[in-house]
């Protein structure tokens, strides 16, 4: 690992409401090492007077970061995403700690994700990442504002990074962490990948509306824990056309044999 590695690390605001915050972000951003800021629907002006004071001489973070409109299109280019979160959620989750879970963001194109300052991410938002990570604090007052929780995950990326960091083997992460010789699949393939599989649930009356997207969490999760490649995605899409041909040609099971 180098410090170059965390120039390929993308820090994700979703709806950001305060240009203190925007600007703090910037300014710890460009403490460790971090360049790449992406605003999804932000609520405030990046160029707000107080951003760019707060910022510091991260003000050219401020003036580069990226403006986008729904998540997907923060990610795009990425095939690692972490979402950081305060909360549990109705389906059993991982919440694993920055020391354990953020090297992995340092072997590719990555994205680490923060909510917004009041309510965090949806469940829907959520759905885009891989893992989740939950700032350890005192649990008399566990909650940090979004400054402070980017300041806590740069810092512990900077460490990783650098080799300042002690070493995760007595906390071994449920992820493989070593790099492969075999390119993971990125974000935009795994999402095409859902997408595809969802409508054919949809068509098969395996999954119905109102219950669908609880369902597809549950394949994002079994899908994600095994780190598909481009190759082993392009296989499960090819599967999912045949099927598709299939119906269209009113083929039941024994007809394709």
């Amino acid at each position: 690992m180098s410090e170059s590695a965390l120039a390929r690390i993308r820090i994700v605001l979703v709806e950001p409401a305060g240009p203190l915050n925007v600007g703090s972000v910037a300014r710890v951003m460009k403490n460790m090492g971090l360049s790449q800021l992406v605003l999804v629907n932000p609520q405030c002006d990046r160029q707000d007077e107080w951003a760019i004071k707060m910022a510091v001489h991260g003000a050219d973070i401020l003036e580069a970061a990226q403006i986008v409109n729904e998540l997907p299109q923060a990610l795009v280019g990425c095939q690692r995403a972490i979402a950081t979160t305060g909360r549990s959620r109705s389906l059993p989750t991982d919440l694993e700690t920055p020391r354990v879970a953020l090297p992995w963001l340092l072997e590719t194109p990555s994205a680490l994700i923060f909510g917004r300052e009041d309510r965090g991410l949806s469940n829907d938002e959520l759905n885009y990442a891989q893992r989740f990570v939950q700032i350890p604090a005192s649990p008399e007052y566990p909650s940090l504002n979004l400054a402070q929780s980017v300041a806590v995950c740069a810092a512990e990326l900077y460490q990783q990074a650098t080799g300042l960091a002690e070493d995760n083997t007595n906390n071994p992460s449920p992820f493989i962490s070593a790099t492969s010789s075999i390119p993971t699949a990125s974000l935009e393939e795994l999402e095409g990948y859902y997408q595809q599989l969802e409508r054919l649930l949809l068509e098969i009356g395996y999954l119905y509306p109102h219950t669908a997207p609880r369902r597809l969490e549950k394949f994002r999760r079994l899908y994600n824990r095994a780190q598909l490649s481009t190759q082993e995605v392009a296989m499960l899409r090819g599967i999912l056309t045949q099927m598709e041909w299939a119906l269209s040609q009113g083929a039941g099971v024994g007809d394709t044999l």
